[in-house]
């Protein structure tokens, strides 16, 4: 599950406990939750910062979830499929800069809820990167792969997803994955917070953040149906 907390006018959500962080219904909903709450009060906040405990942020979907029950396997895959689906347009409909401070290992639709940031921050000393569907034979629907295809850049995408590649927090900044790498746990986490104190300063108008961000990924847009509430301030202007 997840916690979420208000210090020094920033939001920290954080993928809570020692276990894997694997997203299911339940972990999902309560990530939703947290989100809805950073969104109807992004006017009192400047970003927000997701982060984890333990050593993973999120190894991803939770396929033991899915197997549970034989007879209902199908069933539950497209259920968690449409659950991931709508934590990624949460995550993209916020309406103020969000950061995940990567501090342990992000493998697949963990991986890809990262990318869903603005800013990715990573620990040094642990954890890697891994995009592990090649590996386990997982296709990806084109909507998810379309954030895949906004934050990698063009020369990385054949590796990361064909090849299966792990990267460290190093191979991950050099590759353009990461905006920045951090010696362990606390310093990234406070690397962080001083970046989205410095971006409060700017007193940015959210709406038009938001706007922002859908022209700037607009496949991501299309693709996942994203959408803005109320009439675009930068439209009103005109």
């Amino acid at each position: 599950m997840c916690s979420l907390e208000k210090r020094d006018g920033v939001f920290i959500l954080t993928l809570s406990g020692e276990g894997e962080h694997r997203l299911n219904p339940a972990s999902i909903d309560s990530i939703l939750s947290a989100l809805a709450h950073v969104n109807e009060n992004a006017h009192l906040v400047s970003a927000l910062i997701t982060t984890n405990d333990g050593k993973f942020f999120s190894n991803g979907l939770d396929l033991q979830w899915v197997s549970e029950f034989s007879s209902s396997r199908e069933s539950r895959s497209q259920i968690l499929g449409l659950k991931y689906a709508q934590l990624l347009v949460a995550v993209m409909e916020l309406k103020l800069p969000s950061i995940a401070a990567v501090c342990g290992h992000a493998s697949a639709g963990g991986f890809i809820f990262a990318l869903a940031h603005d800013y990715r921050f990573m620990r040094r000393d642990r954890g890697f990167l891994y995009m592990s569907e090649v590996d386990v034979g997982i296709s990806i629907p084109p909507s998810i792969m379309s954030i895949i295809r906004s934050k990698v850049g063009s020369r990385h995408l054949t590796e990361v997803l064909l090849g299966g590649r792990k990267y460290t927090a190093p191979m991950a900044f050099k590759a353009g994955i990461v905006d920045s790498v951090h010696e362990n746990s606390g310093e990234t986490l406070q690397a962080a917070m001083d970046a989205s104190v410095k971006m409060g300063k700017r007193n940015w108008n959210k709406e038009a953040y938001l706007q922002l961000r859908f022209s700037l990924f607009p496949e991501v847009t299309e693709k996942l149906g994203l959408r803005l509430k109320g009439r675009s301030p930068l439209l009103s202007s005109l």
